[in-house]
């Protein structure tokens, strides 16, 4: 009997596109895939560290992981483990830690599955993680994350990430579009190019070889894929012509998360951000201008060092003004070796979490209102196999996440439908598949 993995993921898309590569290393070297709660031989943290929570999640894990199956062999990878892998070697049960350059090599790290008294650790500077490895993940039949850039060079003074991932990398557009074909052939529909800063690829070996304008021109020619998504660009590489290619193009969506992190100017340059909120307004205004039914995201964060009361309210104002159609809210919490965690104006933990909520029922009110909007219009929805009280879901291609009556058969299958009233939980329920046409 082959030997079980099993894996735990916390964090971005980009690190489910790593994870499922990482498994696949384990499948070619005789081990089966399991479920986390069917006492594995070893189990896989794949860690985040962009917040606080993210490093306490990490040790429950582990903890729970033991609980399953105390004599299994627990490796931790990831970003926290780059960033502080002696702190986790501390935790009870953990055998192994493996850093960036170091954790696309794990199995051949595991040389037998014997519980160490003390973790063994593996971490290179991050400089050593130079070569870009490509990443997609499995297991939703429905869409991939497909990693295509790695790494960041800019240098915002609250994020880690440049500490734990290194130089801004890529994949070559020839190798990206071969991932993506491979992706078609197994049957999936949707694709969602993932990264670290995905607006800067073309970077190999310290040089710009490319442009993430080219990558997109040669995706959109894939035969096979019905849908990709832009994960996250930042507003400053987004540019024009990236935004009216999506205009017209069939498989690039009406989609996309761009980062604020704060609606102040003053904020913004605390962060040292690369834009002002100028900047911002007007892609978000270009982008409506030729798709009035795009769905836009947006990353902010609240209480960063220096933010007055004065200061939100901008960012608040600032958002609710936007044509925008969610939130995504990061509560501001230290990070260890950064710029931000030295600088005075802290705002107090309670002052933080009412601002978040504030920001959290502007979400809501966002996009209730975006929902609101496309009431009565016809759209593409592709279902997904969830069920959920005897319904299933899916997304429109401006990421409107309808409910209907399960039926298998519309499992990872595309179908157009009238979107037709807001249900008590907030999703949107639609006329029967089979009664409508695209028009």
């Amino acid at each position: 009997m082959n030997r079980k993995v099993a894996f735990y993921t916390l964090g971005c898309k980009l690190n489910y596109s790593e994870t499922s590569s990482i498994g696949r290393l384990f499948n070619n070297a005789g081990f089966d895939t399991v479920d986390f709660t069917d006492k594995p031989d070893v189990f896989v943290i794949n860690t985040c560290s962009v917040t606080e929570n993210a490093d306490k999640k990490c040790r429950k894990v582990v903890k729970e992981a033991l609980k399953i199956s105390p004599g299994a062999y627990v490796t931790i990878v990831g970003c926290y483990a780059q960033l502080k892998p002696k702190e986790i070697a501390e935790i009870p049960g953990v055998d192994m830690v493996l850093g960036a350059a170091e954790k696309f090599q794990l199995v051949d790290y595991i040389t037998d599955l014997t519980k160490n008294p003390k973790a063994l650790i593996y971490n290179q500077p991050v400089s050593e993680a130079n070569q870009f490895v490509s990443a997609w993940s499995i297991g939703d039949r429905t869409r991939t994350f497909l990693k295509v850039q790695d790494g960041c060079d800019y240098s915002c003074s609250f994020c880690t990430i440049p500490l734990a991932r290194g130089a801004s990398r890529s994949d070559t557009i020839e190798n990206a579009v071969k991932q993506a074909e491979a992706i078609a052939a197994s049957g999936v529909k949707e694709i969602v190019l993932t990264g670290v800063n995905l607006g800067d690829f073309g970077i190999r070996n310290g040089e710009r070889e490319d442009k993430f304008f080219d990558l997109v021109k040669a995706l959109d020619k894939v035969e096979g894929i019905e849908r990709i998504r832009i994960s996250s660009i930042e507003p400053n590489l987004l540019t024009d012509e990236i935004i009216e290619f999506v205009a017209t193009s069939n498989r690039f969506v009406p989609h996309f998360h761009i980062p604020l992190q704060s609606g102040s100017n003053k904020i913004l340059g605390l962060m040292r951000r690369r834009y002002k909120r100028e900047l911002y307004a007007d892609r978000v205004a270009k982008i409506k201008s030729l798709m009035p039914d795009c769905c836009i995201g947006v990353d902010v964060i609240v209480g960063f060092p220096g933010e007055t009361r004065e200061d939100f309210i901008d960012t608040y104002n600032f958002l609710n003004g936007l044509d925008i159609s969610y939130l995504h809210v990061f509560t501001y919490s230290e990070r260890e070796n950064t710029l931000a965690a030295e600088m005075k104006g802290v705002v107090p933990g309670s002052t933080r979490a009412e601002r978040s909520k504030m920001l959290h029922i502007l979400s809501d009110k966002k996009r209730r209102a975006f929902y609101e909007n496309q009431l009565g219009k016809t759209d593409e929805v592709l279902f997904e196999g969830d069920i959920k009280d005897g319904f299933m879901h899916g997304f429109t291609r401006n990421y409107v996440k309808v409910k209907t009556k399960y039926d298998p058969v519309l499992v990872n299958e595309l179908k157009a439908v009238c979107l037709t009233n807001i249900s008590q939980d907030g999703d949107v329920e639609i006329t029967e598949p089979e009664e409508v046409l695209v028009h």
